[in-house]
C-alpha cells in the first residue's frame, strides 16, 4: 500500500468517527497544492547531480500552511502528500493556527559535502519561493535536515523577499530561533506519554522503554525519560541497537553520538538488531526514526505494553489493526510528535512579535499545549468507544471541517 493510501485509510475512520460526508471528505483530504521541481547541482566533485524537490500544500483553511523539509533517497510525491496530510490533522489536534503541509528533496546527503548540501538547499529554496512565506507557507526541519539547512533556506528566500526569519522555522538561535525549539519533538513525545500514564491513574516513573531511532527526537526524548524515572533499556539507529536490561547512560550516548559514533560503538550492554528492539520484553516501545517500522510482517514481535509513534507513520494500518486485537494501545504520531509543530509555532509567533521567550516559558506552554490535546483524545476515545487514533483523527478532522465550512470551502 502506498503511504498516502494507507494514511486516507486513518483519515477515513477518523472522517467515520466525526460523521464527515463523503463531499466533504473529498475536500479536504484532496491537496491544494502540489510542487514538483528540478534541482541541478554541480558538485563539488565536478559531478553534475539533478535531485528531484517537492512541496505539497495539503490544507490552509486553518491557517498558513507548516511542514518540514527532508532529504532521502526515497523522497517521492506519495510520502510528501501523505505527510502533507498528518500535518493537517495534527496541527488543528494541538490547536495551532497552521494548516497541513511537508516537502522533500530525494537527494542522499551523506554522499554530498556541506557545500553541495548547501547548494541544493538554496536552489531548493529558489525554486519554491512564490508558494512560501510568514503568513503563506513555513518550512522547518526534518529528516536529514536541521538548524542549518533552515538558515541556509532562509537566507535564499530573504535574498528574494527581504530579511524573513519568520519564513521558517527550527533556525539556530542567533537568526531567529527559539530555546527550547530543538528539544521540543522529543520533550513532546514524553509530555504525551507522561499525560497518557496521569490520566490513566500510573506514572512515568519506573516504566522500562526502548527507542528506535536515536536522532534529534529519539535522544532527546531518552533524555527527558531518565530524567523523570524512566528507565532507557534499549536504542538504536541505522546500524543496529544497544540493549541492557539495567537501563543506558543516555548521557554518554547523546555525547557519543554528537561525536559522530553510532550506538552500536557503545561498550555497554548486547547489540541487537532494530527487529530485535521491537520484540523486548519492556512497558513502552517508541518507534522514532523513519516510518514504515511496524509492518504486517514483524508487529507480532512486538512485547510492549504501550507503542508511542514519534516518528511520522511508523506503523501501518495493517500492524495497527494487529496491535488493536492484541490490546496494544498505540498512542499515535499526530499526537505523539506533535511538539515539533507546536515548538514551532511557538517560534514562529516570537518572530512575528519579535520578542524571544525564555525557555522555561517554552517549555511550559508546550507541555499545556500537548497536555490539552492528549486529554481531549482520551476523553473522545472513552466516550466513542474507538481507538486513540481514531479519536485523534476525528478531532483534527472536526476542526478542519469547522473552519473550511465558516470560510465557505465546503
Amino acid at each position: 500500500m502506498k503511504t498516502d493510501a494507507a494514511v486516507n485509510e486513518y483519515v477515513n475512520r477518523g472522517a467515520e468517527v466525526a460523521g464527515i460526508t463523503d463531499g466533504v471528505l473529498e475536500v479536504l483530504t484532496t491537496s491544494y497544492r502540489e510542487l514538483d521541481v528540478q534541482i541541478p547541482v554541480r558538485c563539488e566533485s565536478g559531478n553534475l547531480l539533478v535531485c528531484r524537490g517537492y512541496r505539497v500544500q495539503h490544507n490552509g483553511a486553518r491557517g498558513p500552511y507548516k511542514g518540514g523539509i527532508r532529504y532521502h533517497p526515497s523522497v517521492d510525491i506519495s510520502e510528501v502528500r501523505a505527510l502533507a496530510s498528518l500535518m493537517t490533522w495534527k496541527t488543528a489536534l494541538v490547536d495551532v493556527p497552521f494548516g497541513g503541509a511537508k516537502g522533500g528533496v530525494s537527494v542522499d546527503p551523506d554522499q554530498l559535502t556541506e557545500r553541495d548540501l548547501q547548494e541544493v538547499t538554496r536552489k531548493f529554496a529558489l525554486r519554491i519561493h512564490h508558494i512560501l512565506g510568514p503568513y503563506r507557507d513555513i518550512p522547518a526541519p526534518d529528516v536529514n535536515t536541521n538548524a542549518q539547512t533552515m538558515a541556509w533556506f532562509m537566507d535564499a528566500y530573504s535574498d528574494i523577499n527581504g530579511y524573513s526569519p519568520a519564513a521558517v522555522t527550527g533556525k539556530p538561535l542567533s537568526l531567529g530561533g527559539a530555546p527550547g525549539r530543538e528539544q521540543a519533538t522529543g520533550w513532546g513525545v514524553i509530555d504525551v506519554l507522561s499525560a497518557y500514564y496521569e490520566h490513566h491513574g500510573d506514572e512515568l516513573a519506573g516504566k522500562r522503554v526502548a527507542i528506535q531511532g536515536f536522532g534529534n527526537v529519539g535522544s532527546w526524548a531518552a533524555e527527558k525519560l531518565q530524567r523523570l524515572g524512566a528507565t532507557v533499556v534499549a536504542v538504536s539507529d541505522v546500524y543496529g541497537g544497544i540493549h541492557h536490561g539495567d537501563g543506558l547512560n543516555v548521557a554518554a550516548l547523546r555525547r557519543d553520538v554528537a561525536d559522530g559514533a553510532s550506538v552500536t560503538e557503545a561498550d555497554v550492554g548486547e547489540l541487537i538488531t532494530n527487529n530485535e528492539l521491537l520484540g523486548l520484553e519492556c512497558d513502552v516501545v517508541i518507534p522514532a526514526a523513519l516510518g514504515e517500522a511496524v509492518t504486517e510482517k514483524n508487529v507480532e514481535r512486538v512485547s510492549a505494553k504501550l507503542v508511542v509513534e514519534a516518528a511520522n507513520f511508523p506503523v501501518t494500518p495493517e500492524a495497527d489493526s494487529v496491535l488493536n486485537d492484541r490490546g496494544i494501545p498505540v498512542i499515535p504520531d499526530i499526537l505523539a510528535n506533535a511538539g515539533g509543530v507546536t515548538g514551532s509555532y511557538f517560534e514562529w509567533t516570537q518572530n512575528i512579535q519579535q520578542f524571544t521567550w525564555s525557555e522555561e516559558r517554552f517549555t511550559r506552554e508546550l507541555a499545556a499545549k500537548l497536555n490539552a490535546a492528549t486529554a481531549a483524545t482520551l476523553a473522545k476515545t472513552e466516550s466513542d468507544v474507538v481507538t486513540m487514533r481514531e479519536a485523534a483523527f476525528a478531532l483534527g478532522i472536526e476542526r478542519v471541517a469547522e473552519a473550511a465550512h465558516l470560510r465557505g470551502y465546503v
